[in-house]
Parts: structure tokens; sequence; C-alpha cells
């Protein structure tokens, strides 16, 4: 066997096709379940990010911050208690995975990606080297990772694996992390960490064959020489798996962005923009509703990163109980709505050729996407002015105007312009977009 992946491997076609996948975090974090909802990674100063995160999931290197407000809020709420007080805590009894799983089918996700050992080290399996750190043999009591990926297989979706390889803040013990100049010496590098989580990842490959192998914050260094093994050992078990960016620059079969952060690899031939409902990927009770997405919001994210070629992986946090919160429950149930009609204008799409016609923000808000036999125009926001009437600009002769109609198959009226095609249709001025489906030439 080939040591290491081929450069050219192709990406399947299933991943490129999905367009929609749906991150979970969840874990320990879940019960204090607070952090600061300072704003959106990327755009937040980083001299400020890690005494005021707003990732609920970094709790327990946020209250080893000496005056940081999640320190003060540990002391008063939770007495100063030990952080894995809180996987004794974390009982699940309410989670049902299979109606996760038919919320997010709905909402239109091909994939889905639970996390399996985040920064605390807490795994949701029965990992070998946690003895009885994990869920199988405290809070929960049950392999959370088999209870989802049979859900999950069983609505036909594929599974894919969040792992922390990089941070460690158990079996990797460091000072807290302070600013991300110095994330490094946050991280454990020595070959006894190295062969610990080298060991998880085979485990949770031979185990439950992650369609994504979804890997955050690097890898040790003393296990940098490993990986051309452990990859060819994935892709000889999953032939149609894919492999993330974040192995410290070892292998990619996609380029990722988180929020803000890493734009850049948004124009990379493969990439996933990745996000929470809020600011945050673990639950926080301290976000309202002026921090998260609403459902016109999540639509049109998806929207736009899929009408540049990328994907999106929108996470849910759940509760600790196992329970999503209302607030996410209707962003997905909205984007459940909107897809029913609307999938076949995202799934399996791809850009537009350059030139071909412009995007817009504003009035209106105007994205494209194709398949073989349409080019899909989605609108919103056409102002009150101009109800009904909007103005697409298109490279000439691209579209028959004869053929504009819904996704429902309702004729619409269009006529083509100097400028591009004139459409006039009732519905354009709400915030959630409607795609005007035409025959492509």
């Amino acid at each position: 066997m080939n040591d290491f992946p081929p450069s050219d491997r192709p990406v399947p076609a299933w991943f490129t096709d999905a367009k929609f996948g749906i991150f979970v975090h969840w874990g320990a974090y879940s019960v204090p379940a607070w952090a600061e909802p300072t704003g959106a990674l990327g755009m937040v100063d980083p001299d400020v990010w890690f005494k005021h995160n707003p990732y609920a999931e970094w709790y327990w290197n946020t209250i080893q911050i000496e005056g940081s407000p999640a320190q003060e809020h540990h002391r008063t709420v939770h007495d100063g208690r030990p952080y894995d007080d809180f996987l004794d805590a974390w009982k699940a009894e309410l989670f049902d995975p299979a109606e996760w799983v038919e919320l997010f089918a709905r909402a239109g996700a091909r994939y889905i990606v639970p996390t399996t050992k985040h920064h605390d080290g807490i795994a949701l399996w029965n990992a070998p080297g946690t003895g009885t750190r994990n869920t199988v043999h405290r809070g929960p009591r049950r392999d959370l990772i088999a209870d989802l990926a049979e859900a999950v297989r069983a609505r036909d979706l594929r599974f894919g694996l969040y792992y922390s390889g990089g941070i460690d803040w158990y079996a990797g013990r460091r000072d807290p992390v302070l600013h991300e100049d110095r994330m490094d010496e946050g991280r454990p590098h020595e070959a006894a960490y190295a062969a610990y989580a080298h060991r998880q990842v085979l485990d949770l490959i031979d185990q439950y064959h992650p369609a994504v192998l979804w890997n955050d914050m690097g890898w040790p260094r003393a296990g940098q020489a490993d990986l051309p093994k452990l990859f060819s050992h994935y892709y000889a078990t999953v032939p149609e798996g894919v492999v993330n960016d974040r192995w410290d620059n070892a292998h990619a079969d996609y380029l990722t962005s988180e929020y803000e952060l890493d734009r850049a690899n948004e124009q990379a031939a493969y990439w996933e923009n990745t996000r929470g409902i809020g600011f945050s990927f673990g639950y926080n009770q301290a976000e309202g509703p002026e921090h998260l997405l609403g459902p016109a919001d999540a639509v049109r994210l998806l929207v736009d990163v899929v009408s540049r070629g990328g994907n999106l992986l929108l996470n849910v946090g759940p509760k600790a109980d196992g329970t999503l919160p209302q607030e996410q429950r209707a962003v997905l149930e909205g984007m459940a709505s909107w897809m029913a009609c609307h999938a076949g204008a995202v799934h399996a799409t791809r850009p537009l050729e350059p030139g071909a016609a412009e995007p817009h923000d504003g009035d209106p808000w105007v994205r494209w996407t194709r398949d073989e036999h349409h080019v899909y125009a989605f609108v919103a926001d056409v102002t009150d002015e101009a109800v009904g009437h909007v103005v697409l600009k298109t490279r000439p002769g691209m579209l028959d105007p004869d053929t504009a109609e819904r996704m429902d198959g309702r004729p619409v009226e269009a006529e083509a312009g100097p400028e591009g095609i004139h459409v006039t249709s009732g519905g354009l001025d709400t915030p959630l977009p409607t795609a005007i489906r035409f025959a492509a030439r």
C-alpha cells in the first residue's frame, strides 16, 4: 500500500454534491453552558478573544484565565468546582438521536459531524487510554457516537467525526491558552501524547468508518511521521472518505474557514465554512436572539456559500439533557420549510462560470447556482418600490427568459433587456430568498 495519499486523489462526488452538513458540539461543557457572547471569530480583537472567549466549549480554559468573567461566573455560580464534576452532571437523559437526525435531514443536511473528543479530552465513546473518563463509564453512560452513527445511517446520511488532535487539556495538559500568538505553547507535541491521539483516531476509523475525518488544532509534532500511514489506512477503510485541512499541513482533501477566519481558504477548489448558529459552538445559555442567526440568515449563508463553490457545516450545541435549544430548532425548522421547495437549487449544484452573472447584496440580494439542466437565481430583499420587478444582471444571451419559473413549476414573467433579465414576480421582498429557475443553454 502506498504510504501516502496521492495529491491528485479525487474528492468524492457525495461531498461536493452535499453542500450542507450539521456539526454537533456536545460535551461536559454543555452543563455550565456559559461564555461571553463577545462576537464572531475573526471579528474580535485577538488581544481580547481568550479572556472573553465566546466559545462555551472552551469553558475549562477560560475559567483558568485570571480576571476573566468566566472565572468569576464559575466561582459564583459553580463554587469553583473541578471541571470533571460536569462530566458526572451530564446525563443526556432526553437524548433521542433519531429525532435529531430527522430534523437535520429535513433541514437539508447531507452529512453529520459530532465531536468525539473536544479540547477537554472527554471522549464520547469508550476511547482507548481514557479509562473511565468517557461517556460510557460516566455521565451519560452510553456510547453517544455509536448511537448517533446508527441514527444517521438509518436516515441514509453520511456520518463524519470530529477529533481534537492538537489540543487536549487532560492527556496533554498545558497552561491555559492566553493568546493566539502563543497557541503552540498550549499544544502537546511529545511522543506519548502523539501515540495516545493516534491510537484513538485509529479506533474511530475502525469502529465507525467516518465519511469525514475532521481533525482540529493540528497534530503533535512527534506524530507527524505516522500520519501518512494513518491516512492510507483511513482511505483503505473508507474509500469515499474525506479529510479536512487541520493536520498542520500534512494532507487535506478540502480546506476550512471558521466564521470570518481563514476566508482565503474559500478560494480553494474544495472548501467548507463552519460556524455556530450563535457565536459559540457549544450550547451557551448567555446568548440571546441578538447573537443568533435567524432562519433567513442561515438560508442566505448556505446559499452564499454554495454559490461560491463551498459546503456549509452549521453547528448545533445541544443542552446537557440531550435536547436541542428551541432557538436552534427554530432555525433548522425554518431551513427545513425553505428546503422543502428549494433543495433542488442547492444540492448537487455548482457556481456559475466567472463573468456569467453578477451576485448582489442589498436591494436586491441575488446569488446564483447551476446544474446540468438549469441555472438558478436566488432573489430576496427587493424594496417596496420595486416589489415584483428585478433586473438579473447576466451575460447577454446566457438565459432564455421564456423558461423562467419558480421551483414548484409556476411560471415567472421575464424578458431580456440590455442589462440582463427583467423578472416580474410577487414575493421577492422577503428576507428568505426565492429561487427562479431557467433552462440552461
